[in-house]
């Protein structure tokens, strides 16, 4: 396959692509890893990101991983990645889940490997950090669009390796497909409603917000744990929060995550400073939406101004991993009032 300049793409060709200058390393047709700023973190300073927190994962341990870098049918404002979408929900061709999954810790190790020199970082940890146990399908495009999810999901599984997805939410048919499911699964719902929503992800398609409400009603029914993530941007979509919890109430997730936009990347191009929420902004609207929904909040991180609020907080760990965290966990700052279900 050639690209539009006739440069073979069967491993792809980073020179003069704005995915290099954001440290992205592709890993075949329609693939991307990129270290998290949190892996180097948990690296070189033993800090670990809010999903640590939250959930147990080990930081230096995630490989944060796309399948589909040039399939998506949104082009949000507020994304910090880089949006030359060709396909926008396809992907003429494209990788088998073995040489993607092989490929990616590939990857992963190349980009990580400049750490085992770093006097600051402890050895064993970096050895660990070259066997993932913790693959986050995010990063960029919308992964339910690379056919091959579900395997690709298996064999992390059956390598010991959990997952997070993060779709958002435009695909019911890619959802209903997943078999077997991830680990965790995330949905973005980032606009209280449909007008909101299409002029901040100005989507491709004019029935984007209906295809989003059949995928809330069918993340309910589905057998894994379901996350809705709120990001949240000042002047657009913060607030509205009984419309939010309407929509919560369709997927009754296991846990919610309302997070504060962050201005770095290509977001910087179409937003400004003045739409980055303090975490005390974020913190009452999700103090707020807790109130509505009866979840209780039960933890937050300021530096990724995020909260969790989680239906059941006794299935908060992931099984084996409650927590993975090195010293005491934080706490929560004044108490967060919510009401009884």
């Amino acid at each position: 396959m050639e690209d539009p300049l006739g440069r073979d793409v069967g491993d792809q060709d980073l020179s003069g692509n704005p995915l290099e200058e954001q440290g992205y390393q592709l890993t075949g047709k329609h693939s991307a890893v990129k270290v998290c700023y949190w892996t180097a973190k948990a690296l070189g300073e033993g800090r670990h990101c809010y999903k640590g927190q939250f959930y147990g994962i080990e930081s230096h341990r995630c490989l944060q991983m796309s399948p589909s870098i040039d399939a998506c049918n949104l082009h949000c404002r507020f994304c910090w990645r880089y949006q030359g979408w060709e396909y926008d929900e396809t992907l003429p061709e494209f990788d088998d889940p073995s040489t993607l999954l092989s490929k990616s810790i590939e990857a992963q190790r190349k980009l990580l490997s400049g750490f085992g020199g770093d006097p600051r970082v402890d050895r064993a940890r970096w050895e660990e950090s070259r066997e993932p146990r913790h693959v986050a399908i995010s990063l960029t495009g919308e992964p339910t669009f690379y056919p091959k999810l579900s395997e690709f999901l298996r064999l992390c599984h059956e390598r010991g390796i959990t997952t997070f997805l993060v779709t958002n939410g435009t695909n019911p048919d890619g959802l209903r497909a997943l078999d077997p499911l991830p680990t965790q699964l995330y949905c973005s719902i980032t606009a209280p409603n449909a007008e909101i929503f299409r002029r901040l992800t100005l989507p491709a398609r004019e029935d984007a917000w209906d295809r989003i409400l059949e995928s809330l009603r069918i993340l309910k029914d589905l057998k894994t744990r379901r996350v809705i993530r709120h990001t949240l941007v000042r002047g657009w979509n913060l607030g509205w929060e009984e419309q939010y919890a309407e929509l919560d109430r369709l997927a009754a997730p296991d846990f919610i995550e309302p997070k504060g936009y962050v201005y770095m990347g290509r977001s910087r191009q179409r937003l400004s400073r003045d739409h980055v929420p303090t975490h005390e902004e974020v913190r009452q609207f999700g103090t707020r939406l807790a109130n509505l929904l009866g979840y209780p909040v039960v933890d937050e991180a300021p530096d990724s101004k995020v909260l969790l609020l989680c239906r059941d907080p006794s299935v908060r760990w992931l099984p084996g991993l409650a927590p993975a965290l090195d010293g005491p966990l934080p706490t929560l700052g004044e108490p967060l009032p919510v009401l009884s279900r």
